[in-house]
């Protein structure tokens, strides 16, 4: 029928859609955050209506948590009075929202979600499409269960290639937005395909569809098979592809060819080669957010950090992305070896990387983050230095106390 966006979104509808047109379409849940929340919150009290389903709104508590000041516990409190009103039992204080929502199931192949953080993109990797709105939009979409949307036309990123040693699906993901630009899919979807995504696990395709609208991308997808049903412990449900696709792009990848990638100040597609910027002092190195905070994530870091000390003038923070991959790394043994090694471990949530708390940068500081946001003042001072990269960089460079390459480690 068409591409992978055409397809899910003409399921929905049951009848054929494509690129350009405006459509109405029933979503399967709708999410908002403690930052967030608020905002949707009001617009939703504005319409004066019944809320659409209590068992498919989903609150976060995980920007601001636990809260660092008097005016976020207002915040939360809020949130926490309106669900008991509403009969909202989904208030969720277990980590990052688009870590959770996965874990919790509310995430489906071919399925409909919005929720009120850019990066709800990120849910695409298992073929749901999903996108992030505004919190009137989300208000909205609390009272009707439905949202417009614009189908969007398709960048097709195909990537070939055997993945070196060091490179990671972060590193792909620097390299297609440092050619497109920060700016380069504005209301597209991006679809990730090729042999190389379909080798890649679907923690590394998360982080595809994450990063996707950092290049400006309504969201971002990858195709079902059977490491997806896989991954969320359902039976096999088929593959889900695009059919005689029209692509308005196809950007091709050789991912033999690549070496880590480091995005630097001041914004995400100013990337370059690890060899360029390798030896830059660092006061901070920051490892989870919503882009690698998973256990997979962990478990690359734990692995270059066992047996070893950060360098002493280098804070190492490290956040797991939600409260189950806590658990699956202290049973494996990876929250043990970050502490040893003089890293501090942060209860699950986003941490530093909205400059909220955990880390905040001060003027003139320098950090290694493995987030996907680098812009001025985006972890704190607006004076400080955002790098971008990925868990195993960032290992290798709290060792080293700077940007440093893993491969060397030894």
């Amino acid at each position: 029928m068409g591409t992978l966006v055409e397809e899910i979104l003409s399921h929905r509808l049951g009848r054929s859609v494509r690129a350009g047109e405006t459509v109405v379409a029933e979503v399967d849940a709708v999410m908002a955050h403690d930052v967030t929340g608020p905002l949707a919150i009001d617009a939703f009290r504005s319409l004066e209506m019944p809320l659409w389903n209590p068992d498919r709104t989903i609150f976060s508590f995980d920007h601001v948590f636990p809260s660092n000041s008097v005016a976020a516990s207002a915040l939360h409190r809020r949130i926490r009075e309106f669900a008991v009103e509403h009969g909202v039992r989904n208030l969720l204080a277990e980590g990052i929202c688009h870590v959770v929502m996965v874990e919790r199931g509310f995430v489906r192949p071919g399925g409909v979600v919005v929720g009120a953080d850019s990066h709800s993109t990120t849910y695409g990797a298992l073929g749901c499409f999903a996108t992030g709105m505004g919190s009137t939009d989300i208000g909205v979409t609390m009272a009707t269960g439905r949202s417009w949307f614009r189908v969007p036309e398709t960048v097709r990123v195909e990537v070939r290639g055997d993945l070196p040693r060091g490179v990671q699906a972060k590193d792909v993901a620097l390299h297609v937005i440092r050619a497109l630009g920060a700016e380069g899919a504005n209301y597209m979807a991006v679809e990730w395909g090729g042999p190389t995504v379909s080798a890649m696990g679907v923690s590394e395709r998360l982080t595809l569809a994450n990063l996707s609208v950092d290049m400006g991308a309504k969201c971002g997808l990858c195709e079902v098979d059977a490491s997806t049903w896989a991954y969320l412990g359902l039976p096999d449900g088929g593959e889900m592809r695009a059919h005689s696709p029209a692509y308005a792009r196809v950007f091709e990848v050789d991912a033999a060819t690549l070496e880590p990638q480091v995005a630097a100040p001041p914004q995400i597609d100013n990337v370059l080669p690890l060899s360029e910027v390798a030896g830059t002092r660092l006061d901070e190195v920051f490892i989870g957010s919503c882009a690698n905070g998973r256990i997979e994530d962990m478990a690359i870091a734990a692995g270059i950090l066992e047996g070893r000390q950060v360098n002493p003038g280098t804070r190492t923070i490290v956040v797991p992305g939600s409260r189950r991959t806590y658990v699956e790394a202290l049973e494996r043994g990876y929250i043990d070896t970050f502490v040893r090694a003089g890293a501090l471990v942060m209860a699950a949530g986003c941490g530093p990387c909205l400059g909220r708390q955990h880390g905040t940068l001060g003027a003139g500081e320098r950090a290694l983050s493995t987030s996907m946001r680098n812009y001025p003042g985006r972890m704190g001072s607006p004076e400080a230095d955002i790098y971008l990269a990925n868990p195993a960089v960032a290992a290798a460079s709290a060792l080293a106390g700077a940007i440093a390459d893993p491969r060397e480690v030894r």
